[in-house]
Order: structure tokens, then C-alpha cells, then sequence
């Protein structure tokens, strides 16, 4: 509920200070930093204690350090401010503040609460360090923080800075990480002969280097993916103010305004083609989900597999063994659990879920300006976030550490019926049909039922059952 600036204070309530903003006098706490409008919004939106993470404020403090610099460079703000204004912003760049943005992420859509919670701590804290009392406005959230910018092209600008930012310094990262561990088990695995497995039944031999190499061809193509996402992020709307016309936006601002915050991220930008697309529609945000719920799925599949093929020790496939890092119940001694892979697990059904929060965002893109941006923004950074945390705990608690029992690949692939496959040449599909059926309901390899059934001579039959050569016969080259 708003405080009544009228009423007295009660007792054992914080001292306030009384703001003023277009709607009238707004009491604020003494030790706050934010001003009228932010207070404002944190009695209107008292809905799930979520704020904007790390990521975000991060990007709004070089958004406003960047505009500053544009418009002292620009000649509209004079150097003592812009300068004071340049100094504080780098202070929430580094993350001194945090605790003064205080908004939850369900808010208004267009996300201008939040710009204004920047424009006031920037604008308290300068007023402070130019010797001014805060809420007096020596320098003024609006006129000088948020000058030649407007709510409506600063959040979609801090927005995309914030997802390249974690694209390129998080995500790709974590993917290339486990692409070179995928890899060196493949390496490691490649003399392993075992069964191979479709609609999760006995079929041809396969090499469990190859099963690891498909993972990570899975996240190679995943990098690739997060690239041409991440590159799509780089068009920002600062420069369209309020609509996408540009008013109150001077010539030259956008460009200078983009040029500074590519040295302040350390990631290329450019402003948009199109300032009406680019803040109406959030289609590049769509796509760069898309992304991530494609590598979410990709790990799906992974941890899936490598879960089931540790699946044991006794009534399950257990071919290899995963590293045992805490015990699996409360109640069952020895138990260990395939926790890593659950964890993943759940992080991708987290990152499908967002992926559907942000299609869902992106569809309210009405005429001028898209009005559910606080929760795609909050999405998309959890997303990468958690995406990145759980491959990284994933490759180093789990991949790094799993071991092949080479001794059950081989007992699994010599009762496999589906051998008898590679006989469909030299004694035809019906008699390798009989074969595998016998194989089967017997529980005995295919090479002693043939050898029973006088189909082959023996040293025929070990040439066409050389299991090595069935996984070699569809590899390119080969």
C-alpha cells in the first residue's frame, strides 16, 4: 500500500523522505536511493519478490553510462554532470548497488518502472556526490540520466546487451566445454563394441565412442546455433525514443550512444534497421529462445541416454558407470543415483518452459511497443543462466568421470540377436530371421546358433560376424 506522505510516521516504521514525481508527493526511505516512481511501483507490484538479475542491471548501467557519454560528446549535458552521471553508472555496472533495484520483474510491461529505478539511484547518488540532498535533483532522473532515451527503447536496448553479453560470456563457453569433453570420451570409448539400440530394442553393433560422438556433434551445432543467436541480439532500439520515431532524440546520439556500449560490454552492436520492428516485435528474442530450448533439448537427449546406460548395477543396462558423488536414498544403503543427469534434466524442462513464456511475451507486441518485456527479459537470462551452471556442473561432476565396464558391453552385444543382421547376404533374410529368433528364445549368440544350424563354416562366419566391421560400414569414407 502507498504511503500517506500526510500521515504521521508509526512508530518503529524507517524514517522517510518525502519525493515528489508528476503524481504528487511519495514518501521514501531515508536510506533509499531510488526516488518517487520507484516507490511507486514497489507498492503497486508486490507479486513475487523476483527481481532483475545480475545480467540486466549490468545492462542498464551501460546503457545510461553509454547515453551520458553520447550526450557530453553531443554538447546537450554539460561536463560536471555527464561526467558524475558516467561515474555512478560504472558503480552499478559493477554491481554496487544492486540492492537499490528493488522492482519485481511483474511490472508494467513496457518495463519503464525499472528504467526509472536506474534514472533515480544514478540520479540520487550523483546528486549526493555533487553535494546536493537526495530527491533534490541537481541532476535529474529524467532530464539528465534519461535524456534522448526513453523507457521504451532503453529496456529492448538493455535487453538484447544483456542477453548477447551472456550468449557470448556464459552459454557458448559452457557448450564448447562440454563439446571438447563429449570428444575426449569419444576418443577414450572408440574400441568399445556394444549393442546399438532403436525403439529402445536390440538392434546393430555400435561403438560407444560413436553414441559420444553424436552428443557432441549435438552440441557442436548447438554452438553454432547459439552464434547466429547471439548475432542476431546485436540490433539495438536505443534512438527510437518513445514510439520508434526518435523524438527528443538528437542526430548522431544512437550511434555514439552504441559505439560506447560496445567498449563497455566488449561485444559488437549496431543500432537497428528498423526502429519500429525492433520495438513493436520481439521476434529476435523468439529466435534466440528457439535456440535455447533446442540445446535444452539436446541435453535432454544426451543425459537420457547416458543416464539409462548407466541404468543397474544388477537389473539394468549398466555398460557404463557414472562417478558416485552423494548417496541415492534415505533408505536404501549403497544407492547411487544418476543425480547430475536429473539435475539437467530438470534445468531443460525449465528452459522449455521459458521458451514458452517468451512466445507467449512476444505475441504482445501491440502496434508501437511490446508490453510484456520484464518477464521475457527475466526468461531469457534464467534461461542462459541455468542452461550454462548445469553443463558446467554436469561436464565436471559427471562426463569427466565416467568409465565404460567393457566386460558387459561385450556380454549384452553377444547375446543380441539383431547380429544376425549382418548374415542377410550370406544366407538370406529368412534364414538370419530364424537365426535371431532362436538366438533369443535360447539366450544364445547368433554365431553358435549358426554354427549348430551348419549355415556357414566357421571361418566364414567369423569374417561376415567381425562386430568392429558392422559399426564401420556406414562411416563415411569407409
Amino acid at each position: 500500500m502507498l504511503i500517506d506522505p500526510a500521515r504521521p510516521l508509526e512508530s518503529g516504521m524507517t524514517d522517510f523522505r518525502v519525493e515528489k514525481d508528476s503524481l504528487g508527493e511519495v514518501q521514501v526511505p531515508t536510506d533509499a536511493w531510488y526516488g518517487a516512481q520507484t516507490q511507486r511501483a514497489l507498492d503497486n507490484f508486490p507479486i513475487s519478490g523476483t527481481r532483475f538479475s545480475r545480467r540486466f542491471i549490468q545492462a542498464l548501467g551501460i546503457v545510461k553510462l553509454s547515453a551520458a557519454h553520447a550526450n557530453k560528446e553531443l554538447g546537450l549535458l554539460d561536463e560536471e554532470k555527464s561526467d558524475v552521471i558516467i561515474e555512478i553508472a560504472r558503480k552499478v555496472i559493477a554491481g554496487d548497488y544492486d540492492d537499490q533495484f528493488v522492482l519485481d520483474i511483474y511490472q508494467t510491461g513496457s518495463g519503464t518502472s525499472s528504467n526509472m529505478n536506474a534514472n533515480e539511484v544514478i540520479a540520487n547518488l550523483a546528486t549526493d556526490r555533487l553535494g546536493g540532498e537526495p530527491g533534490s535533483k541537481l541532476i535529474h532522473p529524467n532530464d539528465h540520466v534519461n535524456m534522448s532515451q526513453s523507457s521504451n527503447d532503453v529496456i529492448p536496448t538493455a535487453m538484447n546487451v544483456a542477453a548477447r553479453s551472456a550468449f557470448e560470456e556464459d552459454l557458448i563457453p559452457a557448450l564448447q566445454e562440454l563439446q571438447r569433453a563429449l570428444l575426449e570420451k569419444s576418443t577414450e570409448f572408440d574400441d568399445v563394441v556394444k549393442s546399438g539400440r532403436t525403439h529402445l530394442m536390440d538392434a546393430t553393433p555400435v561403438r560407444l565412442g560413436q553414441e559420444f560422438g553424436g552428443y557432441a556433434e549435438q552440441i557442436s551445432k548447438g554452438i553454432e546455433r547459439a552464434r547466429h543467436a547471439s548475432e542476431e541480439l546485436s540490433e539495438l532500439a536505443l534512438g527510437g525514443t518513445a514510439t520508434g520515431t526518435g523524438i527528443n532524440c538528437p542526430p548522431g546520439f544512437a550511434q555514439k550512444a552504441i559505439e560506447q556500449i560496445q567498449k563497455e560490454s566488449g561485444h559488437t552492436f549496431k543500432e537497428t534497421s528498423n526502429h519500429f520492428e525492433a520495438q513493436a516485435a520481439k521476434d529476435a528474442y523468439v529466435m534466440a529462445s528457439g535456440t535455447l530450448n533446442t540445446i535444452a533439448v539436446s541435453l535432454l537427449k544426451i543425459v537420457n541416454d547416458i543416464r539409462h546406460l548407466s541404468s543397474g548395477p544388477t537389473s539394468g543396462l549398466s555398460e557404463i558407470r557414472l562417478p558416485a558423488i552423494q548417496p541415492g536414498s534415505s533408505i536404501m544403503p549403497g544407492k547411487v543415483n544418476p543425480v547430475m543427469c536429473e539435475a539437467v534434466m530438470m534445468v531443460a524442462a525449465r528452459v522449455m518452459g521459458n521458451h514458452t513464456t517468451i512466445t507467449i511475451g512476444a505475441q504482445h507486441g501491440n502496434f508501437e511497443l511490446n508490453v510484456m518485456m520484464p518477464v521475457m527479459t527475466h526468461a531469457m537470462l534464467e534461461s542462459i543462466s541455468i542452461l550454462s551452471g548445469g553443463m558446467r556442473a554436469f561436464q565436471k561432476r559427471c562426463l569427466v568421470g565416467i568409465e565404460v565396464d567393457r566386460e558387459r558391453c561385450r556380454e549384452l552385444l553377444e547375446l543380441n540377436p539383431s547380429i544376425a543382421t549382418a548374415l542377410n547376404r550370406s544366407i538370406g533374410y529368412d534364414n538370419a530371421s530364424k537365426v535371431a529368433k532362436k538366438a533369443a528364445a535360447e539366450k544364445r549368440s547368433v554365431r553358435d546358433v549358426v554354427l549348430e544350424m551348419g549355415l556357414l563354416p566357421e571361418d566364414e562366419l567369423d569374417q561376415v560376424l567381425d562386430v568392429r566391421d558392422m559399426t564401420e560400414a556406414g562411416v563415411p569414407g569407409k
